[in-house]
């Protein structure tokens, strides 16, 4: 079993930025598979949306609205997930979920772990 921290989030004015960061750790007993990773958020308003994922040899997609904005990154000897995030604005605003594949690539097509969130706020 996987277990996953995100941390980073905040309130933050358009324009600013912030680093988004989760930790991938194992449960006692189990075995560490890699697996492609990914950033969600979701919204009262909106729902979910896939934000960014990467796999695990570096390839990465975007969702249209954080292009040039948003860059997802690992560092796979720490086992840790990046989402660098310049130029916010109001509408990035939104509970930022990390997840990890069990299978399928981007996680969010099939089963997959998530972390707890990180709230995300862009005010002025």
């Amino acid at each position: 079993q996987v277990q996953l921290l995100e941390s980073g989030g905040g309130s933050v004015q358009p324009g600013g930025s912030l680093r988004l960061s989760c930790v991938a750790s194992l449960t006692s007993g189990s075995t560490y598979s890699r697996s492609c990773m990914g950033w969600l958020r979701q919204t009262p308003g909106k729902g979910r949306e896939a934000v960014a994922w990467i796999s695990t040899i570096g390839n990465v997609d975007y969702a249209d609205s954080v292009k040039g904005r948003f860059t997802i990154s690992q560092d796979i000897d720490k086992n840790t997930l990046f989402l660098q995030m310049n130029s916010l604005k109001p509408e990035d605003t939104a509970l930022y979920y990390c997840t990890q594949a069990r299978a399928t690539c981007p996680p969010w097509l099939g089963s997959y772990y998530r972390g707890q969130g990180t709230q995300v706020t862009v005010s002025s």
